[in-house]
């Protein structure tokens, strides 16, 4: 994981409006030590790089006079970050320090004294006590995604030793303090520009954040910011619009999210919170889309059952159709006449649809001649699991109320054909629902992450996803 990735778990931070959110997100002071001990890598990483200019100069030395001297090819030779720490400052951001790093270089040395004697070697540099620390401001961008900045730094060298090898060495040890000076200064202002260019290197990685994500052909998930964060001394709480759209179409449903706060927990290192707003905002966009509709027909009835789309089966309850339509095989229609509703009650998660069903004759020219609707008023258990990156699900019938709309045939019993409803949702409707709930929905993407040790709860008006994580790549 690289240091960039961290800053995706503490990145979501908005400055727009103050509107309730559809999902809340909850990062724990053990994500940010997670976060702290891979992101020392990519810092240890950056710090091998440091390039140490070249310099030269002159130096008055006794009883030999004037020395002029050169340091070049300074190149890292080992860092260590033994003390770091990353800290939430309430109300504000983030405070990262390092303490009692250390580097140590090698380089060449040059040097020319009594304007005709030259002599060189190699010399070793040893930085200790190395001290940084800085604040690290996150905003979003005009897309809503986060951007980040380094605020104010400080960096501080406490010794710096050097050692040099070969021809006059001793010559330099007679201003070794001078050299110490020099490259402890040189050192040292190397150290913030560094770290800013660290953060600045992170925002073209912020831009890949999914604010907004393609479901399928139907839909898209918005996850973008709609509020600043709050920062307390352990965790950072995050609110994302968690929204469903048409694709290409962001028309708002006639409702609006309701308030919910995330519990306390913090034995993993990330809480997501998916709200009943952001489940049935699917159910408008989908019912909007025309795609909560299914032609049921006779090949997908299992053919063990005795039970046919015919007119002789349902002739037997309803004479008027097998005396009307003899010998024929027929067709239902079942479709939504309004967006499902889905309740969130702790370990109960719920969905209520009104939907129609319209009976069909079809002829042999393949006219299609009505028969009767019938209104559906049907109620579903949900279970809900965490695939990969995606909320996936499944439903199973608990309930289901028939009456009638309008019949063609004449008057008839309703409840006469509960059994032939029964089986057309268990063994047709209800499998094919669950292929697609089954496919999930985008969560929140943070660069390469993987959740792992994941739990989900139903709890009142949303459900909550803990999780650990882990990056990749």
């Amino acid at each position: 994981m690289t240091l960039c990735q961290w800053f995706l778990l503490v990145a979501f931070i908005p400055m727009t409006s103050g509107a309730n959110p559809g999902v809340k997100v909850k990062l724990t002071e053990k994500g940010l030590e997670y976060g702290r001990q891979l992101g020392m890598v990519s810092i240890q990483q950056k710090l091998k790089s440091i390039k140490v200019p070249d310099f030269s100069g002159s130096q008055r030395v006794s009883p030999i006079g004037k020395v002029k001297y050169s340091l070049s090819n300074m190149h890292i030779v080992t860092v260590g970050l033994p003390q770091s720490a990353v800290n939430l400052v309430q109300g504000t951001g983030i405070r990262l320090s390092i303490s009692n790093a250390f580097i140590s270089l090698r380089g060449n040395w040059k040097v020319k004294y009594l304007r005709i004697i030259k002599d060189s070697g190699s010399f070793d540099l040893n930085v200790k006590g190395l001290t940084i620390g800085t604040s690290i401001a996150i905003k979003s961008d005009e897309t809503g995604r986060p951007a980040v900045s380094n605020v104010n730094c400080g960096a501080t060298v406490s010794s710096a030793s050097v050692k040099f090898h070969g021809g006059a060495s001793w010559l330099y040890n007679l201003f070794r303090k001078f050299i110490d000076k020099a490259l402890r200064s040189a050192m040292q202002k190397q150290m913030c520009p560094l770290v800013a260019n660290v953060i600045s290197d992170l925002n073209p990685q912020l831009k890949t954040l999914n604010v907004l994500a393609k479901v399928d052909q139907y839909a898209e998930i918005e996850y973008s910011m709609v509020s600043s964060p709050i920062v307390s001394n352990s965790s950072i709480d995050f609110s994302l619009k968690g929204e469903f759209y048409n694709i290409g179409k962001h028309q708002e449903p006639p409702f609006s999210p309701s308030a919910f706060s995330l519990p306390p927990q913090i034995n993993n290192m990330l809480y997501i919170g998916m709200s009943a707003f952001t489940a049935n905002s699917a159910a408008f966009v989908y019912n909007k889309a025309g795609a909560l509709h299914l032609f049921v027909t006779d090949d997908m009835i299992p053919q063990s059952s005795p039970i046919r789309l015919n007119t002789r089966t349902f002739g037997a309850f309803i004479p008027q159709i097998a005396k009307r339509f003899p010998g024929l095989m027929m067709k239902l229609l079942v479709q939504t006449v309004k967006p499902p509703v889905t309740t969130f009650e702790p370990n109960n998660l719920t969905v209520q649809a009104s939907s129609t069903v319209t009976a069909y004759a079809i002829q042999p020219n393949t006219t299609l001649s009505p028969l009767f609707v019938l209104n559906l008023e049907t109620s579903v258990s949900a279970q809900v699991f965490v695939r990969g990156m995606r909320l996936a699900g499944a439903v199973t019938l608990n309930k289901m109320t028939l009456t009638l709309r309008i019949s063609y045939v004449g008057e008839f019993q309703v409840r006469s054909l509960d059994s032939i409803l029964q089986l057309v949702l268990k063994v047709v409707v209800i499998p094919r629902l669950n292929v697609q709930l089954a496919k999930g929905y985008p969560l929140p993407a943070l660069g390469k992450m993987k959740l792992v040790n994941t739990q989900l709860e139903v709890l009142k008006d949303y459900m909550l996803i803990g999780t650990d994580v882990q990056f990749t790549g």
